[in-house]
C-alpha cells in the first residue's frame, strides 16, 4: 500500500478517534484502519496482564466466538518470545503454524482463517497490548506485514493509550 492509497483511511481513522466516546468506538476506528491496509477476516485487540499471566480481550469484531472481556492464559511459547520478548510481529500463514503456538486452533480453522498477525503494542517500555488480525491461508505477505507494521503501530498505540483513560 503506497502513500496515496493509505492516505484516506488514515484521515477516516482520525475523524473517528476524535469523535471516539467509548472504548469500542476507538478499537473499531483502528480496525477500519487495519481492514484498510491489509484485510482481516477477524479482527481483536488483547491487552496484556503480566502479573496475572492474562490477556483480555478489548475488542473483538466476532462477538460469538470471541466475546468481548474474553481472557486467555499467556502462554509461554515461540510467539512469547516474538511478542513479549523480542516486541516482534508474528506471524503465521498456515493452519499448522497456528496450532503450534494457539490452542484454540481449530475454532480460528473454522471461521475460515488460518493466517494470523499479531502486532505488539509497546508503551513506556512495556507490552500493553497486541493487535490480532486473522484471515485466508497465505494472505499476511511481506508487503502487508510491512504496511500493519508502518501504518498500525502508531495508531494502535494511540488507540491504547486512549482507552486507558476515561473517555468524556
Amino acid at each position: 500500500m503506497t502513500y496515496p492509497d493509505v492516505a484516506a483511511p488514515l484521515r477516516a481513522f482520525d475523524t473517528a478517534i476524535a469523535k471516539a466516546s467509548s472504548d469500542d468506538a476507538v478499537f473499531a476506528a483502528l480496525h477500519g484502519l487495519a481492514d484498510a491496509v491489509a484485510g482481516a477476516k477477524l479482527f481483536t485487540v488483547m491487552t496484556v496482564d503480566m502479573p496475572a499471566g492474562l490477556a483480555r480481550r478489548a475488542y473483538t469484531s466476532d462477538t460469538v466466538n470471541y466475546p468481548g472481556a474474553g481472557t486467555k492464559p499467556i502462554v509461554h511459547n515461540s510467539w512469547f518470545d516474538v511478542v513479549h520478548k523480542e516486541r516482534r510481529t508474528f506471524v503465521a500463514n498456515t493452519i499448522d503454524a497456528i496450532a503450534d503456538v494457539f490452542p484454540d486452533y481449530a475454532l480460528i480453522d473454522s471461521l475460515g482463517c488460518q493466517s494470523v498477525v499479531n502486532l505488539p503494542v509497546v508503551l513506556g517500555d512495556e507490552l500493553v497490548a497486541t493487535v490480532n488480525m486473522l484471515d485466508v491461508e497465505g494472505h499476511y505477505t511481506p508487503e502487508r506485514v510491512a504496511a500493519i507494521e508502518t501504518y498500525l503501530s502508531v495508531p494502535a498505540k494511540l488507540a491504547c493509550l486512549l482507552t486507558r483513560r476515561p473517555l468524556t
